[in-house]
């Protein structure tokens, strides 16, 4: 145990987030510089319970306890060891990651519980700097040949233990730069593209070979997919998005989120000076209450909108957990992200229990509007309540409402793998589909998730995989798709 009075002794503290009129004139990460001393302090708050239940929260099954330990101990280089037996992008999740592991942190009963995610990405932070994290190319190679489709976590992950494995994967991507929604739905403000950038650096070095703007199911039928190679792992995300068709849809100015959001992406990247699409000078309404909806107000408040206003059907949540969803579950809770921060800060609002009715046009077929209603809780159906329908000015709207699984057509139609009753491929206990060779990971198998289930299910394909191609394997022993309840 780290410290036994540690948790009695020491206050839960995170690093602070620059000031609110400072971060958003640039779009650098918004959080100020912490320190290892104060951070060394945090981790000895872990309690290394005799039952750590950090590991039931975490997919990757992360060693918490021995990693925090080693924090308050200054043993960083050991740290990162044990953090990366289990966790192939810890600057991923630690910056991106809900943190389900602190939702199942012991001391977090009747207390605060230890910073599990700002101990897990200061540990790879510093292991980056100390030039710790270096290729681990395969001492032997297997001959065999390993096609990836999609270069998300799940896809990454995938591929780096099936590289160290020693086979010889291309990972697939059919955007313009790896990364999937790492790179292009991810604002830079919650994670600069330098960290994904140093990591595919390392898989290069690795012998991982990567193949951009190929749209495989077009660009490369299934057939010869096939044919090429000695087992497929399917992990293109769950790209198909919910659409919202109410009168209106089609008029100029209404975008969904994964349409606005690359664009300005796109512009960090050096490829344009300005997005097609921007939110400068213009009321702005983002319908929908979860991650992607935050980045959507914070990308248009770094862009200069006039003003930003988020929609949610749903209820708003409570601040605190409620007895319906006891510890250790993940509790859905009323979040302040950085962007809401901004938000508020330019006097925009976050309404709940409305649903859209129609989008209004001008003369030139331009939304300026929204019709909204007031609507009850999911008990009722969302059922409007009369007499609340109102107008909400909008010259650019983002549709952030999530999405509903794999794109069908193409590849998947070409390979003939069984879907489930929700659209997603269905997978047995070793991530193999229904067609022979052919594997899934990530939201393509589970439906949209959380980052850190997309690197958990891609390293358990790729365990799969392995034992498919040589008999047996020594990668990490997967998690069965149906082991745990989605978080």
């Amino acid at each position: 145990m780290a410290d036994p009075k540690g948790f009695l002794t020491v206050q839960r503290e995170l690093p602070k987030r620059r000031p609110v009129d400072v971060r958003i004139k640039s779009w650098s990460e918004v959080y100020e510089t912490f320190g290892n001393e104060r951070l060394e302090k945090q981790a000895s708050r872990c309690m290394d319970c005799g039952i750590p239940f950090c590991h039931q929260g975490c997919p990757l099954g992360n060693l918490i306890p021995e990693w925090n330990d080693l924090v308050y101990r200054k043993d960083w280089h050991e740290a990162i060891e044990r953090l990366h037996a289990t966790n192939n992008f810890p600057e991923f999740t630690g910056r991106l990651c809900p943190a389900p592991c602190e939702a199942a942190c012991v001391l977090g009963i009747n207390q605060d519980p230890v910073t599990i995610k700002r101990v897990e990405v200061e540990i790879i932070d510093r292991a980056f700097a100390e030039g710790w994290v270096r290729p681990q190319p395969p001492a032997v190679k297997t001959g065999k040949k390993v096609a990836v489709i999609g270069s998300g976590p799940a896809g990454l992950a995938a591929a780096q233990q099936l590289t160290r494995a020693g086979h010889d994967v291309k990972v697939y991507e059919r955007a313009d730069r790896v990364g999937g929604l790492l790179r292009y739905g991810i604002p830079e403000f919650k994670m600069e593209k330098r960290h994904l950038d140093r990591r595919i650096a390392q898989m290069r070095a690795e012998g991982t070979d990567f193949k951009t703007s190929v749209n495989v199911g077009v660009d490369i039928t299934a057939d010869e997919l096939r044919a090429s190679y000695d087992a497929v792992v399917l992990a293109g995300g769950a790209t198909a998005w919910r659409d919202l068709p109410v009168p209106g849809r089609e008029l100029k100015g209404v975008h969904q989120a994964m349409e606005y959001l690359p664009l300005a992406n796109k512009v960090q990247e050096g490829d344009y000076d300005e997005p097609a699409i921007t939110a400068e000078g213009k009321h702005v309404v983002v319908i929908g209450g979860g991650d992607t909806g935050a980045d959507c107000i914070g990308t248009a408040i770094r862009q200069g909108a006039a003003s930003v206003t988020q929609l949610e059907i749903m209820p708003q949540p409570p601040a605190t957990r409620p007895g319906s969803q006891p510890w250790p579950t993940f509790p859905i809770l009323f979040k302040v992200e950085s962007a809401h921060e901004e938000l508020a800060d330019m006097g925009g609002d976050r309404v709940y229990a409305v649903s859209t009715t129609a989008f209004l046009g001008d003369e030139d077929g331009a939304v300026r509007a929204l019709r909204v209603v007031e609507v009850g809780g999911p008990e009722t159906g969302f059922a409007p309540i009369e007499g609340t329908e109102r107008e909400i000015p909008a010259q650019l709207v983002t549709l952030a409402m999530g999405f509903l699984g794999p794109q069908r057509e193409g590849l998947l139609e070409q390979l003939g793998v069984d879907l489930d009753q929700r659209g997603n491929v269905v997978r047995d206990a070793s991530y193999k589909t229904s067609v022979d060779g052919v594997y899934a990971a990530g939201d393509m198998g589970r439906g949209q998730s959380l980052i850190v289930w997309a690197i958990a299910e891609g390293r358990a394909a790729a365990h799969g995989v392995d034992e498919h191609l040589t008999g047996r394997t020594a990668l990490p022993y997967p998690i069965p798709p149906t082991a745990r309840p989605m978080a």
